[in-house]
């Protein structure tokens, strides 16, 4: 028996928070690294993003792992274009201004989203997720707030490229997903990215103990859970999945907490838990998760060690 509609919407916004949680582990993994930082982060992750999702693929297609990725044309490129935008431009940023201010820069994502949703799919914002998206960009604000400056502006304006495609690629994903797979071009963004940040991240200084590390982050938090997102966008609306994915915010301080022993400040707790219950409000299924949750996402990528 198929799904109800409700029931396969239920499913995808749980996915799509799992997706989430995958995401938030980056900050306290990469706490644990020896030697590598900055750009060389960033380099590896991409790289070894590129290696899982080739597995993938060529799990699927039995061996032939680019004829999906031939398959796309031009719409899988564009796409593989945003994906490499958001892996590259949010460490990019990083150097240039706070992680304060490129988080709130990033918080106006589901705005974007909704309004990109709007004008290219028709997609209508209820009232309530309308306040929701308001209530948690204040969250975030609330979060970081006494590091949030008027310096670094490049800075978060190069931060701004990560919700801008962002909410393209989402709106892509919908649009254009019923018709192509685009879940391979993770793949050419992963190759996008490790070409833009080679250069900045030569000389490589990581560790055996970095790379395994790395591999980990390159799969586990990043291949695998924005390939299931894309399977996820079926069945949400652009808004939605740029709302639900903000949960990233409010788990990574937790894991950094828990595993990196970072202490929180009472900012950052009162604005996560203030999160968790709007994202209770807005999607009952989710509580579990959002009860306890931080780019390419958000926090996760936020504690990405700054290059000097």
């Amino acid at each position: 028996m198929f799904p109800t509609p409700q029931a396969a919407h239920r499913r995808a916004a749980l996915l799509l928070a799992f997706c989430a949680l995958l995401w938030s582990i980056a900050g306290v993994i990469t706490r644990h690294l020896e030697a590598a930082d900055g750009f060389e982060i960033t380099f590896w992750r991409a790289f070894f993003c590129a290696l899982s999702v080739l597995a993938i693929l060529g799990w699927q297609r039995r061996g032939n792992p680019f004829a999906p990725v031939r398959e796309m044309g031009w719409p899988g490129l564009f796409s593989g274009a945003m994906w490499g935008v958001m892996f590259t431009c949010f460490m990019l940023a990083l150097t240039r201004t706070s992680v304060a201010n490129t988080l709130l820069v990033m918080s106006v994502a589901p705005l974007f989203a909704a309004l990109l949703g709007r004008i290219v799919l028709g997609t209508r914002v209820s009232g309530a997720t309308a306040l929701a998206i308001l209530m948690a960009g204040a969250g975030i604000w609330w979060m970081v707030r006494e590091g949030v400056s008027a310096d670094g502006v490049a800075g978060m304006a190069i931060a701004l490229a990560v919700p801008v495609a962002s909410a393209i690629n989402i709106v892509t994903l919908k649009r254009l997903h019923a018709h192509v797979d685009l879940a391979p071009a993770v793949l050419v963004g992963a190759v996008l990215c490790c070409i833009a940040t080679a250069p900045m991240a030569w000389p490589f200084e990581a560790s055996i103990r970095d790379l395994a590390l790395l591999a980990l982050l390159g799969a586990v938090q990043l291949a695998i859970p924005c390939f299931l997102m894309i399977r996820a966008v079926r069945q949400l609306a652009p808004h939605e999945v740029a709302l639900i994915a903000l949960l990233e915010v409010v788990l990574g301080p937790i894991w950094a907490w828990l595993g990196a022993g970072e202490a929180m400040p009472a900012a950052t707790i009162r604005g996560r838990a203030g999160g968790a219950r709007r994202a209770r409000r807005r999607h009952p299924a989710r509580a579990p998760r959002a009860a306890g949750r931080a780019g390419s996402g958000a926090a996760g990528r936020a504690s990405l060690r700054r290059t000097p």
